[in-house]
């Protein structure tokens, strides 16, 4: 694999991007100011063939600095968007464009990667279609899940007990030495379940979901009602296809499902917070059939959930075979004292030293969590290997949960590798992945 460079060529899709403040309802009775892209919760849908150069023109309509990061998409390091390691932040009125090549296919989206805008509603999908898919579909939807904090994100504080009101509790979810912020709901593609999207489908097809956990604190777990889930991809890349009845994913995870239409009527997708007490957030599977009528069946009880363990990487990872030429033992930590801090190692971001490797290297981090929280740890710019799946962001458990990934150093820069917790990371659970020669 060849480093990605910066692209010069014409753009093969152009766009341009307004982020600026504007109204949401997510409920007929419910509505809060939000940031947005283009005016919409989520953003714009980006879609664009592999392989194709996708330009972006951002326009600054805010009161404060922004940039866009590309989760998933291995760009080139100066269009990454993490701020004052890639690039400027892009200051009120200003404009900045991002131009990359959209490979290798999958299921990505874009978001802020400043402070904690993303909590304030700045993503959106990024789709990069396959040229040849591995799996057959009729008809695909894209699944943007989300929590909802109707006012201004907030940093915990003040020991940990912060803006939030609920403390330590974490109901539902017995997270203790967390706070949660004080979400009002959950979202389906910008909805509340009480005003659910609906998804229709036509009994014989093969439909495909792509599901985006674009959430800032929530682990979902997500099931169908009244039908088997067949998971061909993780993060974007092809797996080899296993049935399962529900899947747990954490913030910036993404699952493609294919779903055989084989049982009319009106069904829920519905996805529950594990670390957290609202209400499910739902959508409708409506068939042609059932002409709108009738309440939509809830899902029963998962028995085969998915397990990490069950993924099998469709194609290896080029550079990543045998043993490691360096190795990272990591320690994942809440920091001692009052003050709400998360550490790699005892470090926090950004007073923490970088991970020094060097081009070539296959490189491996191996981490252990010292808290009871799970910690969805993402690496920009590369895939990473962890058992046989390739990934871009892996759920490490709770209670000294284990998980090691091995990437080859291919993409020369300097990389933010982090908790996709917003919170997490605006704590300090961050590090730079710095190339050295």
């Amino acid at each position: 694999m060849t480093p990605r460079s910066t692209v010069t060529s014409n753009p093969d899709k152009s766009r341009s991007l307004t982020a600026g403040p504007g109204t949401i309802q997510p409920a007929p009775d419910t509505s809060t100011t939000n940031w947005m892209y283009e005016g919409q919760f989520p953003g714009p849908e980006l879609r664009v063939q592999e392989g194709d150069v996708l330009s972006v023109e951002l326009t600054n309509d805010l009161q404060e600095e922004t940039t866009i990061h590309w989760h998933g998409i291995p760009v080139p390091n100066p269009v990454d968007g993490v701020p004052n390691v890639t690039q400027d932040p892009i200051a009120p009125g200003d404009t900045f464009t991002y131009t990359f090549r959209a490979e290798p296919a999958g299921t990505y989206f874009y978001h802020s990667h400043v402070g904690l805008q993303l909590d304030r509603g700045l993503l959106g999908p990024l789709i990069v279609e396959e040229r040849e898919p591995h799996v057959e579909y009729d008809r695909e939807y894209v699944v943007v899940l989300d929590d909802y904090l109707p006012g201004d994100p907030r940093p915990p504080s003040d020991g940990g007990r912060g803006g939030s009101g609920r403390g330590g509790g974490m109901g539902g979810g017995g997270m203790m030495g967390d706070v949660r912020p004080p979400y009002e709901g959950l979202l389906i593609n910008g909805r509340l379940p009480e005003n659910p999207p609906t998804f229709d489908v036509t009994e014989g097809e093969r439909v495909r979901f792509r599901f985006v956990n674009a959430a800032s604190a929530t682990v979902f777990g997500v099931r169908i009602a009244g039908h088997e889930m067949t998971v061909t991809h993780t993060d974007g890349q092809p797996v080899n296809p296993v049935d399962v009845d529900s899947f747990v994913f954490g913030a910036g995870e993404r699952y493609d499902a294919v779903v055989e239409a084989e049982n009319p009527g009106r069904w829920f997708i519905q996805a529950d917070a594990l670390d957290g007490n609202e209400p499910s957030a739902r959508a409708v599977v409506e068939y042609e059939s059932a002409g709108g009528s009738g309440a939509p069946q809830s899902p029963s009880s998962p028995s085969n959930r998915l397990q990490y363990g069950d993924l099998r990487a469709i194609s290896s990872l080029d550079g990543v075979s045998g043993s490691p030429d360096r190795t990272f033992d990591l320690t994942l930590s809440r920091g001692g004292g009052q003050s709400y801090t998360w550490t790699i190692d005892g470090q926090a971001y950004p007073d923490a030293d970088p991970l020094q490797i060097r081009p070539g290297e296959h490189v491996r981090i191996r981490m252990t969590n010292q808290s009871p929280v799970v910690h969805p740890m993402h690496l920009h710019g590369h895939f990473f290997r962890v058992g046989n799946a390739i990934k871009d962001t892996v759920m490490v458990p709770g209670h000294r949960g284990r998980v090691t990934l091995d990437f080859h150093a291919d993409n020369p820069g300097r990389w933010l590798f982090h908790c996709h917790n917003l919170y997490h990371l605006d704590a300090g659970m961050a590090r730079v992945v710095k190339y050295v020669e």
